[in-house]
C-alpha cells in the first residue's frame, strides 16, 4: 500500500499517478508471494482484462434528493463524473445505471449510455450487478464509480482496476486516502482499516481505530474511503444473492457484506484531497475547489 506525505494540499496528476504505481508494485509483490506461480501465470495471461465502468445513480436519496442532477459550475454532477470516468484508460465502456427517467434523459442528453435498473436495488453494488446482467458484452471487472465524486482522478480508476488484476486472491478492490482530522467525527466520511499486506480489515462511519482518549490523534494515519471500487464480475453476480449481514446493516456500508462473508478486498492508498458530495452544503465546497484548480 502506498504511503505518502500529506503536506501538499494540491496534488498534481503526476504525483497521483506516481503514488498509485508505487502502491501497485508493493501490492503485486505481496499478491505474487501469496498466490505463487498461479498469480504470475494469470498476470501475464491478461487476467481480468475486460473492464466496464458503471456509474450508479438514483434520484431519491434520503440525504440529498436529486443529487446526480445538481449543477456543479453549470454542469450536472453526473455529467462531471462521467466525463472524468471516460478519461480512464482501463475502461472499455462507461455507462450510467439508474432507475429514474429524469436522470436517464439528462445523461442521454450529454452522450452517455444508460441502462435502466430496478427501484428495488438496495445500493450501488446491486445496481451495478443488475446493469452488468443487461449489458450485451461480457466483462471480467466492473468498476463502481460513485456519481457523487465529480473530481475523481482517472488514474485512481485505473489504479483500482490494476490492483484487482494483480491480486488473484481478491474479488474486490478500492482506494483510500488520508483522512483530515476535522473529518474524523463525520459519519458521511467512511473510514477504513487496512492490514500490512494491503487488504481491507474493516470500514466504519465512526473513527477507527478509536483510542482510549476518545479524541482524534493528529499523529495517526487515519484512512478515508473513496467512492470507487471494482469487482470481479463473477463475484458481483454472487454478491446480490448473499443475505444482508449484521455489520453491513448497522453501519449501512455495502463493503462490509463482502468482508463478513470472508472475501478478500485489495486496497490502494492514493493522494486525493477532493471531497465527495454527500449534502447540499458540499456543493459550494466542491465548486470552490474547482475554481481554485481552474476546472470549469
Amino acid at each position: 500500500m502506498a504511503i505518502f506525505s500529506s503536506s501538499s494540499s494540491e496534488p498534481s496528476e503526476t504525483g497521483t499517478r506516481a503514488w498509485i504505481l508505487h502502491g501497485l508494485v508493493v501490492g503485486s509483490a505481496v499478491a505474487a508471494g501469496v498466490a505463487g506461480g498461479y498469480a504470475a501465470l494469470r498476470w501475464f495471461g491478461k487476467f481480468r482484462s475486460r473492464v466496464v465502468g458503471i456509474i450508479p445513480a438514483r434520484f431519491n436519496s434520503s440525504r440529498f434528493q436529486g443529487k446526480p442532477l445538481v449543477p456543479i459550475l453549470g454542469k450536472p454532477m453526473i455529467q462531471r463524473t462521467w466525463e472524468r470516468a471516460k478519461l480512464a484508460s482501463s475502461l472499455e465502456h462507461v455507462v450510467v445505471a439508474t432507475d429514474d427517467e429524469k436522470i436517464a434523459e439528462c445523461c442521454r442528453g450529454f452522450g452517455a449510455d444508460v441502462i435502466m435498473t430496478s427501484e428495488s436495488c438496495q445500493n450501488g453494488t446491486e445496481r451495478c450487478c443488475e446493469a452488468l446482467q443487461k449489458l450485451k458484452r461480457n466483462y471480467d471487472i466492473v468498476v463502481n464509480i460513485q456519481g457523487d465524486e465529480p473530481l475523481i482522478e482517472p488514474e485512481i480508476i485505473d489504479g483500482v482496476v490494476q490492483a484487482l488484476q494483480r491480486a488473484p486472491d481478491a474479488v474486490f478492490s478500492t482506494a483510500v486516502t488520508s483522512l483530515k482530522p476535522e473529518d474524523g467525527p463525520d459519519p458521511n466520511r467512511v473510514k477504513c482499516l487496512v492490514d500490512k499486506f494491503g487488504y481491507a480489515i474493516y470500514f466504519s462511519r465512526g473513527l477507527i481505530p478509536y483510542n482510549k482518549s476518545g479524541k482524534v490523534n493528529p499523529q495517526f494515519p487515519y484512512l478515508l474511503h473513496l467512492g470507487i471500487q471494482s469487482y470481479d464480475s463473477k463475484f458481483l453476480r454472487i454478491y446480490r444473492q448473499l443475505p444482508p449481514t449484521p455489520l453491513q446493516l448497522e453501519e449501512d456500508l455495502e463493503q462490509l457484506k463482502v468482508l463478513e462473508n470472508g472475501y478478500k478486498m485489495k486496497v490502494i492508498k492514493v493522494q486525493h484531497d477532493a471531497r465527495g458530495v454527500d449534502t447540499p452544503e458540499d456543493v459550494e465546497k466542491i465548486e470552490t475547489l474547482m475554481r481554485r484548480r481552474n476546472i470549469m
